[in-house]
């Protein structure tokens, strides 16, 4: 366009000239502005066709499953990327590098692309092995290495910053693995893993998770990574011989579809296995052909959760199409996890790439390589890396995955998805996830429980766990050998036959529960004892060796305690429990003070302080108004005492004519026939139930007198007894019954025992032979009773504890306790429970607090009426206090002759006459109250007391005076009444 502009101005002006040219002439301006307008369009354009090519590696294995499906996700991921991103300015350049199988491949292929090719990153590689040494190269480089693909534990983002995980980490799925064993119950469990990272990588992770829910690993069955079919059923072989029949399966599915194919021909695929693989099988169980699906019928497994979404079947549809035109040789492909995380890796580079705006410029080199350096230490130092590297790991967005998000340089866990292989797929039957565990589904609403489960050998049922092995050896059940009370266990040796009897009770207890077991269970007893016959240890070193691994399970006269549980596992007692006291007995019934032992001390001592009480009162409230509470002093002390105490068995004869007196005996009637009949009864019972009582009632007495104290020889009492606060000193060890009667018949004083102590069912047995001499009393310290010990974790244990129950509970434990005559005995047991109680005060607390509201009103109520009768006296302030109290005292000592009990059927009226006498009824000592005197006028009369006798006549005239009895027939006038 530049070179037409000249010519055209030039025709112009030669046009402009001649002016003969008949056609138009363009106008000089005209290509100029049509050239400004175009370029500027042409410049846009060339920039966005301009894109930055950033090379990136791939170290796959290319004949692998993972290699080729891994390739063609990673090739669409990217097409699919830049074509909805089309304005990104970068884009990934692919560069394949086949790392054939081998760790020197993939190392070569990396070192290769790092130096020659100084790729910003690189995708892969397919194997933990392989990642372990190209991590290291990609540290140095500082270029980020992302794997879809590699799971291994060992491998980790801490130890190579560089390192992106963008899968799972193996020990993500043992929590997972774990919930499904705990919501079946299995106590055991054989992890089968393969001899390699891969396999030992997870063994940690699992053993802490089987931890956490009490599952105990009795075996590790390890496999060779190239083993041959000969060693796979050899280990299969060693697996049958052992009771656990969980198996959780950690194989890659080329050794782990020989594993099941094996496990099919030998039987070990049938009812009561139960197998459970991870998702290193899981995942590619789609792609395993379905000869092999068929062999693993009812297994288990766990695999990453997938969200089911439109954008996924679409995707799915168009790799199957686009696989198949490249792989024409591989039959109907299936797309598993991996491939998904290779398709979300691939577009998580795209986007950090683009974010971090890297270009291909050159590495820097290392400046302090030598000259004789090797290839691996003569590439460059990536410019982008460290930029890259940030922004990869800020990373999210939703794939086809489901959520893609690096946390701690590797892909977050997931939910997991529960599958039962059933026919020639897998059914989802639940889901887990970190915090709801076990569902049936996510949404809408969750269900705490799996769906329905096909199991091996087409069952419903879930297996137990653990099976008695067909071909493997008899349980070795030990005994104890040095059982004081042969009763409980009996152990005879025959030399001549060299054969070992051993029988008792609590062999014949756990004969009947193996019995009831639902399978059959082979074992055999063998004592606890050295080459000559004799003990070999106490029992708990007998218990010690189900720890140790010596013996299967114990049986014998063994207590449950909390020490011995530390090491192995009970089953349910199968006796009564607690530890029993055995104290020497008193005939209570012949103890000359027995009668006062239904009342505690502070009761008989309330009660006495009580009846005197109540005849004091009634005495004050009749003293005035009846003569039967009135004489000389020693007379009225015997009244009260008599009068008070006559009230308990109702034997008093003394009329009572005052209401209040009347009142407060109606209550205390009452409180007097419920203390009587509840004294009644309790030395009822004493005399006629409790004969025998125990001369010991408690610890506290023991260790309060220092007695002696004894425990059985092989028990574990000893320590227990110090933890109760005896002196060590005082603890004596007995070694048959017959020595412990000798004990306790000389007594703590001589040498002997006071007490002794020892489980239920040892008291009962020495009660049987001493029933008459000895009680038992039960003790502070419990304890479970007997049970059989197994090793802790042991399946056999609940299934042993249930039946223990069938056989306690029904008339076989009555058969078995009547054979060894361990049957209820006649023998009373006196707890401290069952032994009648004093009465205390606390008992009455309510019937005193009632009779002493009543005793107390009524006397306030009698002063109250006297001091108002006699207020004269109170209010006369020419006297003194005493003189007061003196008055008021001749006063209350003084009949009240106003009272009606004194009072004569006929009335008359007293008169007065002028200068004569007048008569009325008085004491002469008591100020203002009526006397008999007479009055005659006389010259020698003071005037003053003459006046205030006329007074007080005057007013005596003024009323009717009643006329009242003498004392005394023969006292009349003045005679002091």
């Amino acid at each position: 366009m530049s070179h037409n502009l000249p010519m055209n101005l030039a025709n112009c002006k030669d046009a402009e000239k001649t002016k003969t040219s008949q056609s138009p002439c363009i106008s000089p301006l005209l290509p100029t502005i049509l050239w400004v307008l175009i370029l500027p369009s042409q410049i846009v354009s060339a920039q966005k066709n301009t894109t930055i090519p950033v090379n990136v590696g791939m170290v796959l294995d290319m004949d692998t499953w993972i290699g080729k499906m891994g390739l063609s996700c990673i090739s669409m991921a990217l097409s699919d990327f830049y074509s909805s991103h089309s304005d990104y300015k970068t884009r990934i350049v692919l560069n394949n590098r086949d790392s054939k199988k081998d760790v020197v491949g993939a190392a070569a292929a990396a070192l290769d692309l790092l130096k020659n090719t100084e790729v910003q990153a690189i995708m892969g590689p397919v194997s933990s092995t392989q990642a372990e040494f190209i991590n290291d190269l990609g540290d140095k480089a500082r270029v980020p290495i992302i794997s879809f693909s590699t799971t291994s534990t060992f491998l980790s983002p801490l130890s190579s910053p560089y390192f992106i995980r963008a899968t799972q980490n193996d020990s993500s799925q043992v929590k997972a693995i774990s919930s499904i064993v705990k919501a079946f119950g299995w106590r055991e469990v054989v992890p089968i893993y393969v001899d390699n990272q891969l396999g030992e990588g997870i063994l940690p992770f699992l053993t802490d998770a089987f931890d956490e829910i009490k599952a105990r690993i009795p075996y590790r069955s390890v496999i060779p990574s190239l083993a041959t079919d000969e060693q796979i059923v050899a280990e299969l072989h060693k697996l049958m011989t052992i009771q656990t029949r969980v198996f959780i399966v950690h194989l890659l599915p080329s050794l782990g579809s020989r594993l099941f194919a094996k496990a099919k021909q030998l039987g070990m695929m049938g009812a009561g296995y139960a197998w459970i693989c991870t998702d290193a099988l899981t995942d590619e169980l789609n792609s395993i052909d379905p000869s092999i699906i068929d062999t693993m019928q009812g297994v288990l497994g766990v695999r990453p959760h997938v969200p089911n979404t439109a954008e996924l079947q679409s995707f799915i549809k168009r790799w199957k199409l686009k696989f198949q035109q490249s792989n024409p040789d591989i039959v109907n492909p299936q797309l598993n996890v991996f491939g998904l995380w290779a398709y979300d890796s691939a577009t998580a580079l795209a986007m950090a790439i683009e974010e971090a705006g890297v270009s291909n410029i050159g590495f820097d080199q290392m400046s302090d390589i030598s000259g004789n350096s090797t290839d691996l230490e003569s590439f460059g130092v990536s410019r982008n890396g460290p930029k890259l590297l940030q922004a990869m790991l800020g990373t999210a967005f939703q794939g086809l995955s489901g959520d893609f998000n690096i946390v701690d340089g590797q892909l977050e866990s997931p939910v997991y998805d529960i599958v039962n292989v059933i026919g020639n797929g897998v059914k989802e039957i639940g889901v887990w996830t970190a915090d709801k565990g076990i569902v049936r589904q996510i949404n809408p609403i969750p269900i705490k429980k799996l769906g329905t489960i096909l199991w091996p050998g087409d069952t419903a049922t879930p297996p137990k766990g653990w099976a008695i092995p067909k071909n493997g050896k008899k349980l070795r059940i030990g005994v104890p050998v040095n059982s004081r009370f042969n009763q409980l266990v009996k152990v005879t040796r025959n030399s001549q036959t060299n054969t070992t009897m051993v029988e008792g009770y609590c062999i014949d207890i756990f004969d009947a529960v193996m019995a009831l077991l639902p399978y059959a269970v082979p074992y055999e007893y063998v004592p606890f004892a050295t080459s000559d016959g004799m003990s070999a240890g106490n029992y708990n070193d007998l218990v010690y060796q189900v720890y140790l691994g010596n013996f299967d399970a114990v049986a014998g006269d063994i207590t449950i305690t909390a020490n011995r549980s530390l090491y192995v596992d009970f089953s349910l007692a199968y006796t009564e429990s607690g530890i029993g006291m055995i104290v020497p007995t008193d005939n209570q019934s012949r103890n000359t003070w027995i009668f006062l032992k239904p009342l505690t001390w502070d009761l008989w001592l309330t009660s006495f302080l009580a009846f005197v009480a109540i005849g004091l009162l009634i005495w004050v409230l009749e003293h005035r108004i009846n003569d039967e509470f009135r004489g000389p002093p020693l007379h009225q002390i015997g009244m009260i005492l008599w009068f008070s105490f006559s009230t308990m068995v109702f034997a008093h004869k003394e009329k009572i004519v005052s209401n209040l007196a009347r009142f407060v005996l109606v209550i205390w009637f009452l409180v007097v026939f419920v203390l009587t009949q509840s004294y009644t009864a309790s030395l009822t019972t004493r005399l006629t139930v409790q004969q025998l009582q125990p001369t010991i009632r408690s610890v506290d007495e023991l260790i309060k007198t220092r007695a002696y104290v004894g425990y059985q020889n092989v028990s574990y009492l000893s320590k227990n007894l110090l933890q109760m606060g005896f002196d060590e000193s005082r603890l004596v060890a007995y070694h048959s019954p017959e020595e412990l009667n000798d004990l306790f018949t000389k007594g703590s004083r001589n040498g002997g025992l006071a007490a002794v102590f020892d489980g239920i069912p040892y008291m009962k047995l020495i009660l049987g032979t001493y029933c008459s001499k000895y009680t038992m009393v039960q003790a502070k310290y419990k304890t479970d009773g007997f049970g059989f010990a197994f090793p802790i974790g042991s399946p056999l244990a609940p299934d042993v504890s249930r039946a223990i129950l069938n056989v306690t509970q029904g008339n076989q434990i009555l058969e078995i306790e009547k054979k060894w005559h361990l049957e209820t005995s006649s023998c009373q047991d006196y707890s401290a429970s069952s032994t009648p109680g004093s009465l205390d005060i606390g008992s009455f607390r309510g019937p005193f607090l009632i009779m002493g509201i009543t005793a107390i009103s009524a006397f306030i109520i009698h002063w109250t009426m006297f001091l108002y009768e006699h207020w004269n006296v109170v209010t006369n302030y020419n006297s003194s206090t005493w003189d007061k109290i003196i008055g008021l005292s001749g006063c209350f000592d003084c009949k009240d002759v106003t009272s009606h009990t004194y009072r004569k059927p006929d009335m008359r009226v007293a008169k007065t006459t002028t200068g004569g006498d007048k008569e009325v009824s008085c004491c002469s000592h008591c100020p203002g109250s009526p006397v008999t005197i007479s009055l005659q006028a006389s010259p020698h009369t003071n005037p003053s007391f003459s006046s205030r006798m006329e007074h007080n006549l005057t007013i005596s005239e003024q009323h009717e005076i009643p006329s009242y009895e003498s004392e005394s027939p023969n006292q009349e006038g003045n005679t002091h009444q």
